[in-house]
């Protein structure tokens, strides 16, 4: 009786609509017509508003993880990011990313400086693409997850990098590198046609983060103090691990989106049931890698480490999102659980190659990355071994090397980092003349 009284008036509603619309107008499409389309629509822009959130969760997170001396550059890197990511997407990267008959060449690269035109105001459903979804739902879906893309590089090389240098390499970034690799798979470029298969983005949005990131840590080099002449690691703590774990926390609610919104269809009883299948295994993943973190922490160092479980959730999240839809919940566990191993045996791995990290973002979105992208050949039939490491293989070489090329480039012309003084000071002052928190200030 209860979900009688909750849902009667919703159904009544939806059960009146096809004989409502047929009232107004013997030719318009029925309700079995326009509903997919409809609720695929709604699908984008609910699981848009979760993706769009997690801008927050990178900032709170890399707030959390930096000191207090440099958290301003973070939010203004965070916030700065997501807009040029916004209008650069709109100016270049849509249309680059899916092309569809404007290839310039042939699965490899499509059409630049090609705005995107959403539909008309109040567009009839004659003239819309009632197979899919409305053009702005789609845009904007699409848009939050090449943000999230640059937030983790952004993280990485918090502390030490100057911030307009940044933002020319995330305009590069977003505008142009990751809408040309993600025509690749999700464009029907050529990985598409050779079978190569990631639902949500484990290859095509966050090793590229990753590998992207890898690229400019090694050019940028360590944070001073950070490593010792004998190449002892110090330990250089977050300013709040409150807003770190309010970070991680943002993330997670934001994966329900960035995965679900990834099933691209919400139009029948079959579609809506896998959404909810993702939210689960989604959410089973993220569980079993901070899990595993804690366990392995407390193992290896006698005492749990929470900002290595806190990435031990993101790593999780990050395996699974190559293949949410097909794995039980158990298959969803054990993958996200040896995302947490990932980040628990590659943090220290990097830190003895002296690759400066500030967040983990590395071993969370790259290792994990790989991970996940691997893990789809065990549940989906139609994947193989070969071409997901084609898949891996290519977007590797296409990002490292060309991010690398930009770092150096970017370096030789602006400048990369900050000065020894400005760093030590904190770029919160140095950068921007004004603190997150005046009032701890020493200076």
């Amino acid at each position: 009786m209860k979900r009688l009284t909750k849902f009667g008036l919703g159904a009544a509603v939806l059960t009146a609509l096809p004989s409502l619309a047929l009232a107004q107008d013997a030719a318009a499409p029925g309700f079995d017509e326009i509903g997919p389309y409809i609720m695929t629509t709604l699908l984008f822009c609910m699981a848009g508003f979760l993706v769009f959130f997690m801008a927050c969760g990178f900032a709170m997170l890399e707030g959390g993880l930096v000191r207090s001396k440099n958290v301003t550059m973070q939010m203004t890197k965070n916030i700065a990011l997501y807009s040029l990511a916004a209008i650069m997407y709109w100016l270049i990267g849509f249309n680059l990313m899916y092309p569809g008959d404007g290839w310039i060449m042939a699965g490899w690269v499509g059409p630049f400086f090609s705005p995107t035109v959403l539909d008309p105001v109040g567009v009839a459903a004659a003239d819309a693409a009632l197979d899919y979804a409305s053009i702005g739902s789609d845009f904007f879906f699409q848009l939050v997850f090449v943000a999230a893309t640059a937030s983790i590089v952004s993280g990485a090389l918090a502390e030490r990098i100057k911030l307009w240098p940044f933002l020319v390499f995330t305009i590069l970034l977003t505008g142009v590198m990751y809408p040309i690799s993600g025509s690749w798979q999700w464009g029907g470029g050529w990985l598409s046609e050779m079978g190569f298969s990631d639902f949500a983005g484990s290859t095509v949005v966050h090793s590229v983060g990753g590998w992207a990131a890898l690229a400019g840590a090694i050019v940028l080099g360590p944070r001073i103090g950070k490593y010792s002449k004998d190449g002892k690691v110090i330990p250089i703590p977050g300013s709040n691990l409150a807003l770190a774990t309010l970070g991680t926390f943002i993330l997670w609610l934001g994966w329900f989106g960035f995965n679900g919104g990834s099933q691209l269809a919400m139009g029948t009883v079959g579609d809506v049931s896998d959404v909810s299948r993702i939210f689960a295994n989604t959410n089973m993943a993220a569980a079993a890698g901070a899990v595993t973190a804690l366990i392995m922490t407390q193992a290896m160092y006698k005492k749990p480490d929470l900002t290595m479980v806190l990435n031990g959730a993101l790593a999780g999240l990050v395996s699974i999102t190559a293949e949410p839809l097909a794995p039980s919940l158990f298959g969803a566990l054990w993958i996200g659980a040896i995302g947490g191993v990932i980040v628990v045996l590659t943090v220290p791995m990097l830190d003895k190659m002296k690759i400066d990290d500030v967040v983990g973002a590395i071993p969370v979105h790259l290792f994990a990355g790989i991970w996940g992208t691997i893990a789809v050949v065990f549940y989906n039939s139609d994947a193989n071994i070969v071409t997901q490491i084609t898949g891996i293989i290519a977007y590797g070489v296409f990002t490292f090397v060309g991010s690398l090329v930009l770092w150096f480039i970017i370096k030789a012309v602006l400048g990369l980092r900050v000065s020894e003084e400005d760093e030590i000071a904190g770029l919160d002052m140095s950068e921007l003349g004004m603190e997150a928190y005046p009032e701890f200030s020493n200076a």
